[in-house]
């Protein structure tokens, strides 16, 4: 399975440039948003969790912070984005791998999540995301997880999701996590269509 979204998203990236992506967002301000409920600053370490060529890293940095990590089962769009920011890309840390099968070596503060959690379709790829997210996050620590919402498509990328509302995704976290707040959210992708998602603002408990 992991073999197979490498290739499936090498190919989305290498073929495609921003404007094609429908999950494409220029200005991530819901997750920025969030950041400031629970005061993320300048000392905070954060992990961009899928953050292909978003712009979440970027924003960050341009904040002050200096710990910023971004993941990515694409090296391409990895390749890209450093590309894109030029200086400001050598400030942040570039993991090509599937967080399924990642090995982390140290804890975040935030681990921020924009349309990975709902691909993971297989129960077995659920539990394996669910287990690397707490070896990331130290009691007290929080979770950003955007999801397709239930009103939102069936599909992205021509693959299958599953929705979520807040309270489903906790569920299927575990009992150390709880939710903080929510917010809904009507995605534009770069050709005018609309995606209803929800983000979730999560902390992790003892």
């Amino acid at each position: 399975m992991a073999d197979e979204r490498v290739s499936h998203w090498e190919e989305a990236y290498r073929e495609k440039d921003d404007t094609q992506l429908s999950w494409h967002q220029d200005d991530p301000s819901i997750s920025l948003e969030l950041c400031d409920v629970v005061g993320v600053d300048n000392a905070s370490s954060v992990i961009d969790i899928g953050g292909g060529t978003s712009r979440f890293a970027e924003r960050l940095i341009e904040r002050g912070l200096s710990d910023v990590s971004v993941l990515d089962v694409s090296k391409a769009a990895l390749d890209r984005s450093r590309g894109q920011l030029g200086a400001v890309g050598e400030q942040i840390e570039w993991i090509a791998a599937d967080v399924t099968t990642w090995s982390p070596e140290r804890s975040y503060d935030l681990w921020h999540d924009r349309a990975v959690f709902h691909f993971l379709v297989d129960a077995d790829d659920r539990s394996a995301y669910r287990d690397q997210l707490y070896r990331c996050l130290l009691p007290g620590s929080h979770a950003i997880i955007a999801t397709f919402a239930l009103d939102g498509p069936k599909k992205c990328s021509g693959l299958p999701i599953v929705r979520y509302d807040p309270e489903g995704l906790c569920e299927v976290l575990g009992d150390r996590i709880s939710l903080v707040t929510h917010r809904e959210h009507t995605h534009h992708t770069p050709w005018g269509s609309s995606q209803s998602f929800q983000f979730s603002l999560l902390r992790v408990g003892q």
